[in-house]
């Protein structure tokens, strides 16, 4: 299962996703892109960041995640 949404936040495209576990859990997944940047250097992948009961607490999770990478990361 992938359910993908994507936002801009503070130069960067925010691209949270979860994925379906065998035991009913989801998987908070995260793909960030800086948006002035054409080559791979600018990507960012995190996998499995925690794990919920629900796909939208997972989701949830990505985008908050994401937001204080970019923050203190810039």
């Amino acid at each position: 299962m992938q359910n993908k949404q994507i936002q801009q936040y503070n130069g960067y495209a925010v691209q949270p996703s979860v994925h379906r576990l065998p035991d009913g859990s989801f998987s908070s997944n995260l793909l960030l892109e800086r948006i002035d940047s054409e080559r791979d250097e600018g990507r960012y992948w995190f996998y499995s960041l925690d794990y919920f009961r629900s796909e939208e607490q997972a989701l949830q999770h990505s985008t908050h995640w994401a937001r204080k990478w970019v923050d203190t990361r810039g």
